[in-house]
């Protein structure tokens, strides 16, 4: 054959199809039209329309897929094969802040409710801390005389002194002529004692403590060297001094640190920081010492930010019975405390954070759902704190709040979950159906109920962007599909897949 007789075969073949396509479109529409509306039944008290299923009042009935139309009766659909959807008083009423939801469709969604207490509620921080030494117990040695050290007792920094032991001999030739000049004064016949005291007040200036110079005073032998003690238990944390070096009256020899009492610096975040203070009581725990608890107070939050970890250093003077804890090791410290008054508390599962408000969506009871903006305080154990907003007894939704915002019908208040004046975007519909006819831009889908839309099973065109179809896919094949409602009624179908015919088909009722 060749390819002018080839050309005229497909041209005849797509004449006829499009010739098929139009005429099941024809007799689709004209079926459409010409279906008898079935009234449904229907009661009036007192003027008012009531669902005899439900019970409730009904407004109008309408065709999901022509909301702008109202009927005042039901029946079928003169637009789409389907029987008008009733739309109730209740649900389309003048409350622009509350949704309504059928609590049938709140218990598939798995809604879950709890309740607004009051409580106290426990601040549970838990951070690492670096322990340091207390720079308060600090205790500086100084040579109060001019000389030459002759013997040192403590020979490395970080030793460990106890209190009233020997630290240094220090040659101190300013004492001999001190001695000298209050001895002089007291071998004579008759000394004059204002001069005596300046003599003896000369020699306690230069560094000699009382009891040395007391033996001076009472055997008359003259003392030439000083030797300097240490003044407290601690550790030496600067050695300042050598064997044979020469210092001077002010040189610091000795920088010793108590081990007593220890600094802990504890980073805390900045938005747990507000809630500590002063004085508040605190535990820590070392892996060092399995069990043991060391008992603390916070001492200071130090007003500096960490611009890394955005952290707040709590200064925490820690007792350190028996020199356990040592400066550089890390440990486990608790700041839990407990609120000093009752407050509002909520699961913290149940706040929506947007970045610009917090808030809440409450039950109102028989389906009806409304936002709330709140002002959330601390959080803690799954809790948090509600400031302004709510009340106790209050009921908010703790699970499926992004469900309720997606399956409320919100056409009657205009207005979205996410605030008053929002524009409100196309709800996607999901169905399962079989491929009755491919087009270029159009197919049509014999589908089931589709309930999120309102729809019942029938065959119907929808609108399909081009390449939106999947490779290979023909007339009768079984599918699954994502489609919106435009404004003008028609469905656009937004992804499609063929659904395996191995796998069971959960989709929409046939």
């Amino acid at each position: 054959m060749n390819r002018r007789a080839l050309a005229a075969v497909v041209a005849v073949l797509a004449l006829v199809g499009a010739a098929s396509y139009f005429a099941y479109r024809f007799g689709m529409q004209r079926g459409m039209q010409n279906a008898p509306a079935a009234p449904a039944p229907s009661t009036t008290v007192d003027g008012d329309r009531i669902d005899p299923k439900t019970g409730r009042r009904v407004l109008y009935w309408h065709d999901p897929m022509v909301p702008a139309q109202k009927f005042d009766k039901p029946g079928r659909s003169p637009f789409m094969d389907m029987d008008l959807v009733p739309v109730y008083a209740d649900s389309a009423g003048g409350d622009d802040a509350a949704v309504s939801i059928d609590p049938r469709v709140a218990q598939n969604l798995g809604v879950r409710t709890g309740e607004a207490t009051k409580g106290r509620l426990v601040s549970r921080i838990q951070v690492v801390g670096n322990v340091a030494f207390n720079e308060r117990e600090l205790i500086l040695v100084q040579a109060r005389v001019g000389g030459f050290v002759e013997k040192l007792y403590v020979r490395a920094p970080l030793d460990r002194v106890r209190k009233g032991e020997p630290l240094v001999e220090i040659l101190a030739p300013e004492w001999v002529a001190v001695q000298e000049e209050y001895l002089s004064l007291k071998r004579m016949m008759s000394p004059d004692p204002e001069l005596l005291a300046a003599a003896r007040q000369r020699m306690s200036l230069l560094g000699m403590n009382e009891d040395l110079i007391r033996s001076v005073d009472g055997t008359g032998a003259i003392e030439k060297r000083a030797k300097l003690y240490a003044p407290a238990d601690g550790i030496v944390v600067e050695l300042g001094a050598r064997e044979g070096m020469t210092v001077t009256a002010g040189a610091t020899l000795f920088r010793i640190n108590s081990l007593g009492t220890l600094w802990l610096n504890a980073e805390v975040p900045g938005t747990e920081a507000p809630g500590l203070r002063p004085g508040q009581p605190v535990q820590a725990r070392s892996s060092a010492h399995p069990g043991k608890i060391f008992k603390g107070r916070i001492n200071a939050l130090l007003p500096q930010v960490n611009q890394t970890t955005r952290t707040v250093v709590a200064r925490i003077e820690l007792a350190n019975p028996g020199g356990q804890l040592i400066p550089g090791m890390f440990v486990t410290v608790d700041l839990s405390s407990p609120s000093t008054k009752d407050v509002v508390l909520v699961p913290s599962e149940a706040v929506i954070r947007t970045g610009e408000r917090s808030l809440v969506i409450v039950a109102e009871g028989e389906g009806k759902f409304r936002q709330r903006d709140v002002e959330v305080g601390f959080e803690s154990g799954g809790k948090s704190e509600i400031r302004k907003g709510l009340s106790e007894g209050d009921k908010v939704v703790v699970s499926g709040q992004f469900l309720i915002d997606s399956e409320a019908s919100l056409r009657a208040t205009g207005v979205r979950m996410e605030g008053a004046g929002a524009p409100r975007a196309a709800k996607t519909h999901q169905a399962t159906g079989e491929v009755v006819f491919l087009g270029e831009r159009e197919f049509i889908i014999k589908h089931g109920d589709i309930p999120s839309a309102g729809m019942g099973a029938m065959t119907m065109p929808f609108d399909a962007p081009v390449g939106i179809a999947p490779p290979g896919l023909k007339k009768g094949d079984r599918i699954r599909f994502e489609f919106t409602m435009q404004s003008d009624g028609q469905m656009q179908i937004t992804s499609i897949a063929p659904v395996d015919a191995s796998v069971p088909d959960r989709g929409a009722r046939k």
